[in-house]
């Protein structure tokens, strides 16, 4: 199906990790996206990124399968090494046996030394299926658009700043574009709702440029 589509499907759904959203999911990419495009008006690739950020939530979709909202909302965080003291619900990781295994438990565990985040293996969430969807369709955004899809729930990097040593000067850099993202992705949410038969052909021709007019989900 098409990128619009699959926007059109989360229309079904209101992500209950989201404290500040009870509107269907539709609404917020569309604000989230709007909001970018009035203070970025030149940086088409990124309002396309905030329309599509958070697709990867068709997974709780029944037609692909179903799956309940805790393995794929909430927050992201990387596994082979330690797990840090700022991830949400710290206190239950010692219940999770890496915990105890003394090759994944400390601080670089699998890793080396800013090795870079494209080598670190993250925890399975709406990011990084929609990362996987885009990367297989051999999307053209630039590689920060495929940053923020990936790592914009990792709460723990991009809020807390841990984590910065598996990181490389790349990483760094679009970090900083995560962080613009972020500020539209949390303090966008309203109840205005946006007109979705004006903004569409905007829209859709972001996703020509960007996409194939079909995907392989």
């Amino acid at each position: 199906m098409s990128i619009w589509e699959c926007c059109e499907l989360l229309n079904e759904f209101v992500d209950e990790s989201d404290p500040d959203l009870d509107e269907p999911q539709i609404e917020h990419l569309l604000q989230t996206a709007e909001a970018i495009r009035r203070d970025y008006p030149d940086e088409d690739w990124l309002h396309l990124t905030a329309l599509i950020h958070d697709l990867g939530k068709v997974l709780l979709h029944p037609g692909f399968g179903g799956d309940p909202q805790w393995c794929v909302v909430g927050d992201t965080f990387p596994l082979g090494c330690a797990f840090d003291e700022s991830i949400v619900h710290h206190q239950y990781f010692k219940q999770n046996p890496d915990s105890n295994n003394p090759a994944l438990n400390t601080k670089l565990g699998i890793y080396s030394e800013n090795c870079g985040l494209d080598k670190v293996t993250m925890s399975w969430g709406h990011d990084m299926y929609m990362y996987l969807v885009a990367k297989a369709n051999k999307t053209t955004l630039p590689p920060a658009g495929l940053f923020i899809i990936r790592f914009h729930s990792f709460y723990a990097m991009h809020k807390s700043g841990a984590y910065k040593y598996l990181m490389n000067d790349e990483d760094q850099e679009m970090l900083k574009w995560l962080h613009v993202f972020n500020k539209y992705d949390l303090y966008s949410k309203s109840k205005v709702l946006v007109n979705q038969e004006e903004v569409k052909p905007y829209y859709l021709s972001l996703i020509e440029k960007y996409f194939p007019a079909k995907l392989r989900w």
